[in-house]
């Protein structure tokens, strides 16, 4: 990571530093910029702590720092603490969604998501998304930006302050696991992801082990190996068809990557011991549910270690696609089972507040599409 503060050409006078998030530093990026400003290089493992672990937001509440080390950071460095624009809980399961705006006015969804013995929070690695995928309510939206590093973590820790110290709160356990499946394709914003998944499992950090992390991708085929090479996260791939036909159709991306690039990828893919990646299918009602297109993802997974995680649409306001019969997804979910695959339903969580899979949308659309979330929910703060 570089940072570079310029003055306008036409300017006299040089313009003043411009304070850098210190949330986006990886722990090793942090020690490399003290060391260069002649900090001792341990004093960056206690910023990670206090930040972190103890939840300082301010410089100054890290008592065991020198007081010119806390001017210097205070001079040099920001914590950021995006607004809490609105806050919707679903009334069927506990999911909470927050949205948080981030700089240029724009305004990102974050999603916790309860379950028996863990709390999930799934983050979002831009604002929109390019990918176009029909089914997928963010992308209708197309891309505005790229999220910073920084405005990754700061999902985390702000969801975490909110829910109170040390990630507890009201849904009653800490915060224990990470999935990269919130607005955007990570694989887009691969540095950003990759600093923020070393954030996130760094021992001075979040702490989080990699198995407790999933990235899930479209199929950026160019950046899967390096992924694999560069994190010990979890690698989900969003397949939701067996044919290029129709993944083409409902997934643009497949007409740069095709299935069998795809599948190429992932039976390269550097895999740890007992670990598997894991292929979402978004079930389409009537499009693609059938034992059909079962018998050809039997075909298509041959020779990976894989996980197969059947996932009943979620319809939104701007869809042309129908949900499954619940009978219909157990009925597939049944044929990989007996035929000794690895297979999982996920039904998603929050629909009634739009934060299920595939529903996430920034406020920027929703004069377009539908006004409910603010209607539903007063603004918080």
């Amino acid at each position: 990571m570089s940072y570079q503060v310029l003055a306008p050409e036409s300017a006299n006078t040089e313009a003043p530093a411009e304070k850098h998030s210190i949330t986006g530093f990886t722990l090793e990026q942090l020690t490399e910029a003290f060391c260069k400003m002649g900090k001792e290089s341990y004093r960056a493992k206690q910023v990670f702590q206090w930040i972190y672990q103890k939840h300082a937001t301010s410089f100054s509440e890290m008592s065991n720092i020198s007081k010119d080390m806390r001017a210097y950071l205070e001079e040099n460095y920001s914590i950021p603490q995006p607004s809490l624009v609105a806050t919707q809980t679903s009334e069927e399961d506990g999911t909470q969604k927050f949205l948080f705006k981030i700089a240029g006015d724009k305004t990102v969804e974050t999603v916790l998501i309860p379950g028996t013995d863990r709390l999930t929070q799934c983050v979002s690695s831009q604002v929109g998304c390019a990918l176009a995928c029909r089914f997928c309510n963010t992308g209708d939206m197309g891309l505005v930006r790229n999220l910073e590093t920084h405005e990754i973590i700061d999902q985390v820790l702000q969801a975490s302050r909110e829910l109170g110290h040390d990630h507890k709160g009201a849904l009653g356990h800490r915060l224990s696991n990470i999935v990269f499946m919130g607005m955007g394709e990570p694989f887009h914003n691969f540095e950003a992801m990759i600093d923020a998944v070393n954030i996130l499992t760094c021992d001075f950090g979040f702490g989080l082990g990699g198995r407790r992390i999933t990235v899930s991708t479209s199929g950026l085929v160019d950046k899967i190996e390096e992924f694999g090479n560069r994190t010990n996260a979890n690698l989900a791939i969003s397949l939701n068809a067996t044919t290029d036909e129709m993944r083409s159709e409902i997934m643009p991306i497949n007409k740069k990557w095709n299935l069998t690039d795809l599948m190429e990828a992932c039976r390269n893919y550097p895999m740890a011991p007992r670990r598997r990646i894991t292929f979402e299918y978004v079930m389409l009602g009537g499009l693609n549910d059938t034992v059909d297109d079962a018998k050809r993802m039997i075909k298509l997974l041959k020779g990976v270690a894989a996980k197969i995680n059947l996932i009943p649409y979620n319809p939104h306001p701007a869809s042309p696609y129908k949900r499954p019969q619940l009978e219909t997804v157990y009925k597939m979910q049944r044929y990989f089972l007996d035929r000794g695959m690895n297979c999982t339903v996920r039904i998603s969580k929050g629909k009634d507040i739009l934060a299920a899979c595939g529903q996430l949308r920034s406020k920027e659309a929703e004069k377009h599409l539908h006004r409910h979330y603010f209607e539903k929910r007063p603004v918080v703060g």
